[in-house]
């Protein structure tokens, strides 16, 4: 174990609801630990938004905490409402499925129902990918304004993984474009080889996103032959799970058509 890692989130479990301020002598006295040792701990917790100071020079808890539970929360509750549609999905298209949210410039994959065909033997789960190679990820870029994903691209400058990876910005905030008039995007070995997908985003009651997921698979006609019926099934399963998060859509969508079985 590390001991200054134990000894910062000691610091952090000081801090009560009857004793939400602590001064540096008094922290540091509880913990028995040096006033120069314990003071840089808190530089280092406040450098975070873990701690902040007061000013009357005492210490509380921050925000990130805060920030961090809400949004482990919104995650949770977003996979639990999410998964049984998703089940559904990959019942019928016999494919990968995926649910993720957005953390930073990347995705982070909270969910995944993993087919037989999949190439990858590790689970997702837990995984972070760049947002802007992945079906996933454009599924969300595509519900931001149009300045927030130039942004995006010039901050990460769009790394390669693959051949296809769509490394220009122009080329790329094009296909963002598209996405946002089609309601869906698609992957074609942009961060792995040999992995086609589609991805839809999820909104919640205030229209903003809150994840996306995707259909993901070896199977070029994904996003060939099969991409419209799949399109159809994702549509729905995107506007249901929205709608399980409070989302309104302007009108209910049915599906009509079972996604037709891999052979």
């Amino acid at each position: 174990m590390i001991n200054s890692v134990l000894k910062a989130l000691d610091i952090l479990t000081l801090f009560s609801t009857t004793e939400p301020h602590l001064g540096l002598a008094e922290i540091s006295s509880r913990l028995k630990m040096p006033k120069s040792t314990t003071y840089n701990l808190l530089r280092t917790l406040e450098s975070r938004g873990f701690i902040e100071q007061l000013e009357n020079g005492d210490y509380s808890i921050g925000i990130a905490p805060i920030v961090l539970s809400q949004s482990t929360r919104v995650n949770v509750e977003l996979r639990d409402r999410a998964a049984p549609r998703l089940r559904e999905l990959a019942d019928v298209c016999h494919e990968s499925i995926y649910l993720a949210v957005r953390e930073g410039d990347n995705v982070l994959y909270i969910y995944a129902i993993e087919s037989k065909h999949r190439l990858m033997a590790r689970s997702a789960i837990g995984e972070r990918v760049p947002m802007h190679c992945t079906a996933i990820g454009k599924a969300i870029l595509a519900q931001l304004p149009m300045d927030e994903i130039t942004a995006y691209a010039q901050r990460t400058s769009l790394p390669r993984f693959t051949h296809n990876t769509i490394t220009s910005t122009e080329a790329f905030c094009t296909e963002i474009e598209q996405i946002k008039t089609q309601r869906y995007s698609l992957d074609n070995q942009e961060h792995e080889l040999q992995t086609y997908c589609i991805g839809a985003a999820i909104l919640d009651a205030r229209s903003r996103v809150v994840g996306a997921f995707s259909i993901s698979g070896n199977d070029p006609e994904i996003i060939g032959t099969r991409l419209l019926l799949l399109v159809q099934q994702m549509k729905y399963v995107a506007q249901e799970i929205s709608r399980s998060m409070g989302f309104v859509p302007a009108s209910i969508s049915q599906v009509t058509n079972l996604v037709l079985p891999r052979e």
